[in-house]
C-alpha cells in the first residue's frame, strides 16, 4: 500500500509503497476514502523539516531538553546516534480521516467490515491507504454524512473539547482569536450553543467566512472594530470567553484576550501559541485560563487508546471517543458545517506536491482533504447530495479529424433556425471566408426554406437521417429547443460529424452520460458548446490586464435575467428544463475560465417562489463565486455585471460594454468602449470552432471543461431539492 513519510532530517516528502499493516485485536484494519490534512500542525511539522539542525533545535525546546538530558544520562556519540538515527528515518503524516472497515480484529463488535468510520491519532489516522485503528480511535459515521465531511471528525473533536473547556452558556459572548481550521469550528460550535461570537484573524477572507459561518462580526486584531464590536455586544464589560486557536510566535492573542475578557473571564488555549501571561492583566481580572487537551480526556492515556478501556460516563462524561462521535452528530444534522472550509481536494498520489503548494504558499487553503484512489471515481456512499460527474474517455480512434487544407471550405448543416441562430450565429457565419452553408435542417418546412434565402443555404430540408449521412458535411449544428440538444449532439457524434451545440448541452445527468458514452463509442469528440461569454474581446482583455493570481479569488456575478413573457417555451419545465438549467451554464462557464478551474462543489439557494436563484461555486484553490441570476430587476438595469476580486486587485464589467481593473486605490486600466460596441464573444467563438474543424486542431474549450460546467449547472436542481451543498466528484 502507499503512504505520505516525511524525512525530518532532510525535509524530504514522499509518497512510499509500505507494507499493509495487520488487523491487531482490539481494533479494525481501515481503508481510506478521504484524509484531512491539518493546515495548521501538520503544515508547521513540515516547515519544521526544512529548517537547519539549529533551526530545528530553536522551535523545539522541549526536545532539546530531552537531549541534553539524554547526553547527561548516555553519553555524547550514544546520543547522536539516538538522535541522527531518529532524524534521518521516515515519519507519517496525517491524524484525521474518514474510511470503509476491511477487516475486523478481535474483541470487535460494534462495527462490522463495510462499516464507514472516522478515525482519529496521529499513529492511526495517517494519510496512508490502509489504517489499523483501535476501538476507541474510531467511531462509526452517521447514515447520511458524507464521507469527505466525516473526514473533519478530529480536528472537529479538537475544537468541541476547547469549547467544553471553556463552558458556555445560552446569551454569552465569547472571543474566538485565529480563524483558521480549528477556530472556524470553533465559531460554529459556539454559535450552535447559542452563544454570540467575534472573531479575530488578520485574514480578512477568514474573517469573512467566519462571519458566513455564524459569527456576529470579526476584524483584523490592530483595528478597532473588533474592540468596538466587544463593547457593543457586552456593554462595556467584555466577553466571557476567549478561545485561543492560532499559532506562532507573537504575545499578541494573549494580550489582546485579557484586554477583551470580562472580570474573572475564561481564556481557553486550543492552539499553540506563545504564552507569556501578562501578570497584572490577567491577575486583576482573576482570568481563568484553561487548557484543551487535544481530543479529549484519554488523549495520551495508552490504556485508553491502544488497550480500550473506557472510562466510566458517569465520571468522563465526554471522552475522546465521544467526542468524535458527538461531532460526527452535529455535521450529520447540520449543525456544523464544514463544506466551505474545504478549499482543495487533491488526490492523494498528487500528496507531496499538495504539502509542497502549502509550503511555499501557492495553496492558500483552510482544509485540504486527499481523496484515494479506489474511491476517486464513486459518488460518496452516504452523502445524498452528490453528484458524478462523468469521465471523459479519450478518444479511441473511431473518427478522424484530419486537417484540411488551408483554402478548403468547412461545410456546416444547421440542426435549427430559431431567433438565436438566425440574430447570433449565423449572420457572422454568412460572411465569414472559408464556411460553407451547406445545409438547413428544422422540423418545419417555412422555417429551413426562410433560413435558406436569408443566409444562402445550399439545401433546406427536414431530413435530418440524410444530413448526418452526407460524408461532405464536416461539422452539425444544433441550435434547437433545449429538450433535443443532448440526442441530436450524440447522434452527430456517431456519425463523425464535429458538433457545435448551443447550451445546454444536456438537461439531465442520464442525457449527459449518453453524449459521453457516444464519444467513447465513436471515438468522436469533437464538440463545442456555445459558451461564448469566454470569448468576448472586452473580457478577454480585462482578464489579461487583471494578470495571474497567486491566491483564491472572490467572484460575484449578477445577471438580472428578468420576466420572460407569457407562452415563453422557456417556462416549459417539465419538457425544457428549468431556465437556469438552460441559461447557467453560460455564467458558470464564464467564471470557471475567469479562475483557471472547473468548480468542485455547488450551493444554491432560491427567493420563495423560486423566482430568483444563488449559486455558490467552489474552486480547488479555495476561489467561490456567486452567481445571482434574477428576474425581479428593473428592465432598465445592465443585464449582467461581474466582479473578480484577488491578491489586492479587482475586475469589474458592466453589461460587456465597459471593464475596469483596480489595483489598489487607482483604476489600473478603464475600457473606452461605447455601448454599442457590446459583444459577447459569439463571433470569436465561431471563428475558433471554425479553425478548429479546418485544422484538425483541439477544439475551442476541452471536453472535460464542457462536462463539469454541464455537471454543475444540473446540480444546482439537486442542491434546490436537498437544501445542501453538493459536491461534484471526478469520475475515472
Amino acid at each position: 500500500m502507499k503512504q505520505v513519510v516525511q524525512n525530518y532530517k532532510s525535509g524530504e516528502l514522499a509518497v512510499l509503497d509500505v507494507p499493509v499493516p495487520g488487523c491487531k485485536p482490539g481494533g479494525v484494519l481501515v481503508r481510506s476514502v478521504y484524509s484531512l490534512i491539518s493546515t495548521g500542525t501538520e503544515l508547521m511539522k513540515v516547515s519544521e523539516a526544512g529548517m537547519s539542525m539549529l533551526g530545528k533545535a530553536r522551535s523545539r525546546p522541549d526536545q532539546v531538553a530531552k537531549v541534553m538530558q539524554s547526553v547527561a544520562t548516555n553519553g555524547v556519540p550514544a546520543t547522536y546516534r539516538k538522535v541522527m538515527g531518529k532524524l534521518d528515518s521516515y515519519t507519517p503524516l496525517g491524524y484525521s480521516l474518514c474510511g470503509v472497515v476491511e477487516q475486523v480484529g478481535a474483541g470487535i463488535d460494534d462495527v462490522a467490515v463495510g462499516d464507514l468510520v472516522a478515525c482519529a491519532g496521529n499513529e492511526h489516522a495517517l494519510h496512508a491507504e490502509l489504517n489499523w485503528v483501535p476501538k476507541n480511535l474510531y467511531a462509526r459515521v452517521p447514515d447520511g454524512l458524507a464521507p469527505r465531511h466525516a473526514a473533519f471528525g478530529t480536528v472537529g473533536s479538537i475544537a468541541l473539547q476547547g469549547v467544553r473547556q471553556g463552558g458556555p452558556q445560552l446569551g454569552d459572548v465569547a472571543l474566538v482569536i485565529g480563524l483558521g481550521l480549528i477556530g472556524q469550528l470553533v465559531v460554529q460550535l459556539l454559535a450552535a450553543s447559542g452563544v454570540r461570537v467575534v472573531g479575530v484573524d488578520p485574514d480578512s477572507v477568514r474573517c469573512e467566512l467566519a462571519e458566513r459561518l455564524g459569527a456576529v462580526a470579526c476584524g483584523d486584531p490592530a483595528s478597532a472594530a473588533v474592540e468596538t464590536a466587544v463593547a457593543e455586544l457586552t456593554g462595556g464589560h467584555g466577553v466571557d470567553q476567549v478561545y485561543l486557536a492560532a499559532g506562532g510566535g507573537s504575545n499578541q492573542p494573549v494580550e489582546l484576550a485579557a484586554r477583551l475578557c470580562r472580570d474573572r473571564g475564561r481564556v481557553v488555549d486550543i492552539g499553540k501559541c506563545r504564552l507569556d501571561l501578562p501578570w497584572n492583566a490577567y491577575y486583576e481580572k482573576e482570568l481563568d485560563v484553561r487548557f484543551s487537551r487535544s481530543y479529549g480526556p484519554g488523549r495520551y492515556d495508552p490504556e485508553y487508546e491502544l488497550e480500550g478501556r473506557d472510562y466510566p460516563i458517569g465520571y468522563v462524561r465526554w471522552t475522546e471517543r465521544r467526542n468524535l462521535a458527538c461531532f460526527l452528530d452535529l455535521l450529520a444534522l447540520g449543525r456544523v458545517d464544514v463544506e466551505p472550509l474545504v478549499s482543495h481536494i487533491a488526490d492523494f498520489d498528487d500528496a507531496v506536491e499538495t504539502y509542497q503548494r502549502l509550503k511555499d504558499g501557492d495553496l492558500k487553503a483552510v482544509a485540504v482533504l486527499f481523496r484515494y484512489p479506489e474511491h476517486a471515481g464513486e459518488t460518496q456512499e452516504t452523502g445524498a447530495l452528490a453528484v458524478a460527474v462523468p469521465a471523459v474517455k479519450p478518444r479511441s480512434g473511431g473518427a478522424s479529424a484530419p486537417a484540411r487544407y488551408a483554402n478548403a471550405s468547412v461545410r456546416l448543416a444547421f440542426v435549427g433556425a430559431g431567433n438565436y441562430a438566425t440574430s447570433m450565429l449565423l449572420p457572422h457565419l454568412a460572411q465569414r471566408d472559408g464556411v460553407d452553408l451547406s445545409t438547413v435542417v428544422t422540423t418545419t418546412a417555412l422555417s429551413a426554406a426562410n433560413a435558406k434565402r436569408t443566409f444562402g443555404f445550399a439545401e433546406a430540408t427536414t431530413d435530418l437521417d440524410a444530413v448526418l449521412g452526407d460524408p461532405s458535411i464536416d461539422a452539425v449544428f444544433v441550435v434547437t429547443r433545449h429538450s433535443s440538444h443532448a440526442e441530436l449532439t450524440r447522434r452527430a457524434l456517431l456519425a463523425g460529424k464535429a458538433v457545435f451545440v448551443e447550451k445546454p448541452l444536456a438537461l439531465t445527468e442520464d442525457e449527459l452520460a449518453g453524449v459521453l458514452a457516444a464519444v467513447e463509442e465513436s471515438g468522436n469528440d469533437r464538440l463545442q458548446v456555445g459558451f461564448n461569454r469566454r470569448f468576448a474581446p472586452l473580457l478577454r482583455e480585462a482578464r489579461k490586464r487583471f494578470g495571474a493570481r497567486t491566491g483564491p479569488a472572490s467572484v460575484r456575478y449578477l445577471v438580472n435575467a428578468g420576466r420572460l413573457a407569457h407562452g415563453s417555451w422557456y417556462l416549459r419545465q417539465g419538457t425544457e428544463g428549468s431556465r437556469f438549467a438552460g441559461e447557467g451554464g453560460h455564467f458558470i462557464d464564464t467564471v470557471s475560465w475567469l479562475l483557471g478551474a472547473d468548480p468542485v462543489s455547488v450551493y444554491a439557494v432560491a427567493t420563495s417562489g423560486n423566482e430568483d436563484l444563488h449559486v455558490v461555486l467552489r474552486y480547488p484553490d479555495g476561489s467561490t463565486a456567486t452567481i445571482a441570476y434574477v428576474t425581479t430587476g428593473p428592465a432598465g438595469f445592465p443585464k449582467e455585471t461581474l466582479d473578480l476580486v484577488a491578491d489586492g486587485r479587482a475586475l469589474r464589467l458592466d453589461d460587456f460594454v465597459r471593464a475596469a481593473v483596480y489595483d489598489g486605490r487607482r483604476k489600473r486600466w478603464v475600457s473606452s468602449r461605447l455601448p454599442k460596441a457590446r459583444d459577447k464573444g459569439q463571433n470569436a467563438e465561431l471563428a475558433a470552432f471554425i479553425k478548429a474543424v479546418r485544422t484538425g486542431g483541439p477544439m475551442p474549450v476541452p471536453l472535460e471543461s464542457l462536462v463539469a460546467t454541464t455537471a454543475a449547472t444540473l446540480a444546482v436542481r439537486t442542491g434546490l431539492a436537498g437544501g445542501a451543498p453538493v459536491t461534484l466528484e471526478r469520475a475515472r
